[in-house]
């Protein structure tokens, strides 16, 4: 029986039942008799109470108009009963798909790629600080990307090249929390990127050298490309993925997707190529 058929049938059970006891006042009264100064319930009265009450045992009453005031004891047993169910579906174990889909996302996870944008302090903005930091995962979805606040005076935004503009810091985060931010994405990664000494620098934080690709770094691509010498990531884009980037001024989340695609490309090659020299570097 539904919730609403429940309702309906508990309302005509009341209704009968109040008939019956109005009823039993009168001088025409059938069902009850009186003995004394004691009413004599008949067997289809007792009936009909032991009928209301399995009713209302039964029916949790969750209706605001039908429960009146006792509405929000009534929803609050609903919701602890809907709770325990929560808990038994999520006890349950993962279905083959459901495992695959975490899989795959950890994978994507696994490998970020991050890039940074700095202003210049100091003599004629000559050293570097953070404005924006960029962090993307394997596919190129964005983790990270805030502008940080100023912690010295700027002498040079180089707008023309990293896009930074003083409302863009002005209204940033305050550099300690974005670095916390940073290390925590980070912390167990493997970190893809584009001069990435450059980046953890002004960061002021590092990370293990296992753990790192960098595409101005690996020989075989260098070599490849600009006869041994460190190439920009506007000429690698350009040649590996044939990719135009860095037509103006630079984005920090565009750069970091270009150095991930880069790496997605030449993947098998670059960590064979670094068990290779692990592999030799346990022999000597």
């Amino acid at each position: 029986m539904s919730t609403t058929q429940r309702q309906k049938q508990f309302d005509r059970n009341r209704s009968r039942a109040t008939n019956t006891a109005s009823g039993s006042s009168g001088p025409s009264n059938n069902s009850s008799t009186t003995v004394g100064s004691k009413n004599v319930v008949s067997p289809n009265q007792r009936k009909l109470q032991t009928s209301m009450e399995r009713l209302q045992v039964q029916q949790a009453n969750t209706s605001r108009r039908a429960a009146g005031s006792n509405w929000m004891a009534a929803a609050g047993a609903a919701a602890v009963g809907s709770e325990n169910q929560e808990a038994n579906v999520e006890s349950a174990p993962l279905t083959k798909s459901a495992r695959m889909r975490i899989k795959k996302k950890a994978q994507r996870n696994r490998y970020l790629a991050m890039d940074c944008e700095m202003v210049g302090v100091g003599h004629n903005g000559q050293d570097d600080m953070l404005a924006r930091v960029s962090i993307v995962n394997r596919v190129g979805q964005v983790l990270l990307d805030k502008h940080v606040k100023p912690r010295m005076e700027v002498t040079d935004y180089r707008t023309s090249v990293s896009g930074i503009r003083p409302q863009d810091i002005a209204n940033g985060e305050e550099f300690t929390a974005v670095q916390n931010e940073v290390v925590k994405l980070l912390h167990g990664r493997i970190l893809v990127g584009h001069a990435l000494g450059n980046d953890l620098a002004v960061l002021s934080i590092r990370h293990p050298f296992d753990d790192i690709r960098d595409t101005s770094r690996y020989k075989p691509l260098c070599k490849l490309v600009s006869n041994g010498h460190t190439p920009s990531l506007k000429r690698l884009t350009m040649a590996v993925l044939g990719q135009e980037i860095q037509t103006g001024e630079h984005n920090s989340v565009e750069d970091a997707r270009a150095a991930m695609g880069i790496y997605n490309r030449i993947a098998a090659d670059w960590e064979k190529y670094l068990e290779k020299k692990r592999h030799q570097q346990q022999h000597y």
